[in-house]
């Protein structure tokens, strides 16, 4: 099998997490354009906690302990002091500046030659269509709206990067093939497509939550049982790690998206526990290769562990009321939940143990809704042809990490003609269409804690919509005069630039800016613009300060939570106010999750 560095392709530099090191990053990136003999590279992909920090207020919203913030030196790229050598697309992780992500929801420049991909996208770079999606799995947050909004509670600054199911959707509508896809947390199950031995000893807290099925996203499971890209990039667990997944036929078979998330599920995909084919992928003489060492090697003291959950809030105790309404509700709960999905601890009562008066006091959210048929599926998509994903996570930017990976991407349909440079960023007409479905049809309000999100209608009712936006798509930004899909150059500076004399240690939090890139993309589409505000709104919001959070997590209390990578499972603690988490009950307990590495939840 031929090497991906030797067939023609896009030329591009792969990067683990940002971490805010651009400078270090684009100087790594020339060394090895160097040693491989190009003149540079078509394109630099970032894998999340790329910390786009404009200004020091932007920091203080960024999810990482006090002590441990840096400004970093992405606000020379933004302020023009410094441009970025090469193109460079990048995921959020859960280390970034939420606030500016935030009103680039779509995706959008957020300095020159810098893009944002936004919380889910397909772009199209030269003869390669490239998907992504931002954040990190956690599941209590999975079915909930993008309710955050400047200013951010502490809550806030914490969900705001955990995956949605709404934007997930959206990918899970794609049918036609995609060539790479990126995430910064690794895909549910991946781990076992590869030489897992070896990094459980380097990782050797990750061979418990693996066999438990809890390492890597569920969502990023999904996304890649559908698009099967030929490549895949991750970040997030600060190690490198190259894999195998091979989509069986019977994939072709298989449902939609399952309507709940089953905390522990393992692919269905047949993946090897050691595939002797897989390619290794260190093409670059600047990379240290790998080691196999015996064991685990020394922890690197001076390394900083962003573990965002240090801190537990003291118990409260409930009273003798509450203790008996909650045992009520729970017991409600379980007994509406589908056999094999209970969504509470067991317990020896019943809800036949429950006196009807008791019952008959609970609000009706706790009456079990009527039931609804499942979304009706249709069959796999018959242009997603590939059935081999190569997957790759990379380190951070450190001595002697395996943060850096260059390579040549062809795409899959194959070259018709040359690759003509410089390459530009185009937008997607299929995605452009999903994104026009989903923002008539789907539309929930961004920054509303007591908005709910749509149920899932199925492929069987979107296809025909998307099929029709398409139809609008190729009329008016495809085939229209003067219409083009490369991406607008339309950066524009709204916060202030970084003032070094004051340091990057400021109290003040930061205001909300209403982004011209977003707007300009809504208008092309034709949909709503959620994200307008004034400047005389976004002070006035800015002034009054975050809104009550009754609780830092709220839910139903207690109970540790299933994937917890990087965190420490649910604090319970409190009284689920809606402010806090849009829904969540009277949570009492002091559930730990099995959560232990990069970067808390």
């Amino acid at each position: 099998m031929a090497e991906l560095s030797e067939q023609e392709g896009v030329r591009m530099a792969v990067i683990g997490c940002g971490h805010g090191v651009l400078n270090s990053i684009y100087a790594s990136v020339t060394k090895a354009a160097e040693l491989k003999d190009w003149p540079g590279v078509d394109l630099v992909i970032i894998g999340g906690d790329f910390q786009a920090m404009r200004n020091a207020t932007d920091l203080n919203v960024m999810s990482c302990p006090v002590k441990y913030r840096e400004i970093g030196d992405f606000h020379e790229y933004y302020s023009g002091a410094r441009t970025a050598p090469y193109l460079t697309i990048y995921v959020g992780g859960n280390h970034e500046a939420s606030n500016y992500h935030f009103e680039l929801y779509y995706g959008g420049w957020v300095a020159p030659n810098i893009y944002y991909m936004g919380a889910a996208n397909v772009l199209r770079l030269g003869p390669l269509r490239i998907a992504g999606m931002s954040g990190i799995w956690k599941g209590h947050d999975y079915r909930k709206p993008h309710y955050e909004r400047l200013p951010f509670t502490d809550g806030d600054v914490k969900s705001f990067y955990h995956v949605r199911e709404i934007d997930v959707r959206k990918l899970l509508q794609v049918r036609t093939q995609v060539d790479i896809c990126l995430s910064h947390d690794w895909p549910q199950g991946v781990e076992w497509g590869g030489n897992h031995s070896l990094l459980f000893r380097k990782k050797n807290h990750f061979e418990e939550e693996a066999k438990a099925g809890v390492l890597g996203s569920t969502a990023a499971k999904y996304v890649m049982e559908r698009l099967r890209p030929p490549h895949w990039f991750s970040a997030h667990m600060h190690v490198k790690y190259a894999a195998i997944v091979n989509h069986q036929d019977s994939q072709a078979e298989k449902e939609a998206e399952p309507a709940e998330v089953i905390a522990g599920e393992i692919s269905s995909e047949a993946i090897p526990s050691k595939n002797e084919d897989e390619i290794n992928l260190d093409l670059d003489d600047d990379v240290a290769p790998e080691a196999a060492p015996e064991e685990a090697p020394p922890k690197n003291e001076d390394e900083i562990d962003l573990d965002m959950d240090d801190e537990e809030p003291p118990a409260v105790q409930p009273t003798a009321e509450e203790q008996v309404q909650a045992l009520v509700a729970e017991a409600i709960i379980n007994s509406n939940a589908p056999k094999g999905k209970k969504r509470g601890r067991p317990r020896k009562s019943s809800v036949s143990a429950v006196p009807s008066d008791l019952r008959a006091q609970l609000p009706a959210s706790f009456t079990k809704a009527p039931s609804e048929p499942p979304p009706k599926p249709l069959p796999f998509p018959e242009a997603i042809t590939n059935k081999t994903t190569r997957f790759l996570a990379l380190d951070k930017l450190l001595k002697d990490r395996d943060f850096l990976q260059v390579l040549s991407v062809p795409p899959i349909s194959g070259l018709k003609d040359p690759i003509a440079r410089p390459l530009k960023l185009e937008y997607d007409p299929e995605w452009l269409a999903i994104t026009r479905v989903f923002a008539q049809t789907e539309h929930v309000p961004f920054g509303d804690p007591n908005a709910t999100v749509p149920r899932e209608k199925g492929e069987a009712v979107y296809r025909p919509l998307i099929e029709a936006e398409e139809k609008w798509v190729q009329e008016n930004l495809v085939d229209a005069a003067e219409a083009t899909l490369v991406v607008p150059e339309n950066f524009t500076i709204l916060a202030p630039v970084y003032d070094a004399s004051k340091g990057f240690k400021v109290p003040e939090h930061p205001r909300e800016y209403a982004s011209p890139q977003t707007a300009t993309f809504c208008e092309m589409l034709g949909i709503k613009n959620d994200f307008v505000m004034t400047d005389k709104e976004a002070l006035a919001r800015q002034k009054a300060g975050p809104r009550f959070e009754a609780s830092f997590r709220g839910g139903r209390g207690g109970r540790p939570r299933a994937n917890t990578r990087g965190g420490r499972g649910s604090r319970g603690g409190g009284r689920g106010g809606a402010a806090a988490d849009s829904g969540g009950g009277r949570g009492r307990g002091r559930g730990r999750g099995r959560g232990r590495g990069r970067g808390g939840d």
